[in-house]
């Protein structure tokens, strides 16, 4: 919830938001067209990734969120939720990325790289400070966790699916065949959803002592008001 003295500080999230989104549009038309003028454009592969799935939702997310700041004081319980699985997507993106892919040689065209580093470094930590610092946040409840891993979940079985029939898979640790075989991938796959569990847990908590924030501060005025 959003106090009196809050207001001003979040109209300045909203623009800021409103630059972040369009700054990862741009990122995603910028790969887009490199790679179309490179003739290396694979729609079926491109859109199949995690990473630009969660920044087009990211875009969504960042440009609806940044009108709201402008034009509302709080926001609703379920578009806090929104975020949260939001957060957690960008942080996963950047750890998987960070930890398990940077280093790996590329096999493909290797076009611009800034909009990579948009989409896994700046915007999940702008991502993380928006979401410890922006007022307004909604209390989430503990039954929003569904919410957060329903996407994960959808998008893992229909990349496994996938692949079991095309034999293609858009990260190495996600295919059967390789070195660690199936096992590997469930080690991979448990480990990187208890991650993202415990990122949105960690949210819901902080989202939950915010909520508390106003109320807590209207008693301490009201017990300065009552007379001594």
């Amino acid at each position: 919830m959003t106090t009196a003295s809050d207001i001003p500080l979040r109209r300045s999230v909203g623009t800021l938001r409103l630059v972040l989104g369009l700054l990862v549009l741009s990122a995603i038309v910028t790969q887009i067209t490199d790679e179309l003028l490179h003739d290396a454009f694979k729609p079926g592969e491109y859109f199949a990734y995690f990473t630009i799935e969660s920044s087009m939702i990211n875009v969504v997310v960042l440009l609806v969120g940044g009108v709201l700041a402008l034009r509302a004081r709080a926001e609703t319980e379920l578009f806090t939720s929104v975020r949260v699985a939001v957060l957690s997507y960008a942080v996963i993106t950047a750890a998987v990325y960070n930890v398990l892919l940077r280093n790996i040689p590329s096999t493909g065209y290797h076009g611009v790289q800034w909009p990579n580093e948009v989409m896994h470094v700046w915007v999940p930590i702008l991502i993380v400070i928006d979401w410890l610092f922006a007022p307004g946040r909604a209390r989430v409840g503990w039954a929003r966790l569904w919410l957060v891993v329903s996407y994960p979940l959808a998008w893992l079985a229909f990349t496994m699916l996938r692949g079991a029939v095309t034999g293609w898979y858009p990260y190495p640790f996600l295919e059967p065949g390789g070195p660690g075989g199936i096992l590997s991938v469930l080690v991979y796959v448990v480990g990187i959803s208890a991650f993202i569990l415990a990122v949105a847990s960690a949210a819901i908590v902080v989202a939950r002592l915010e909520a508390r924030r106003p109320t807590l501060v209207a008693a301490r005025e009201a017990a300065d008001r009552e007379p001594s």
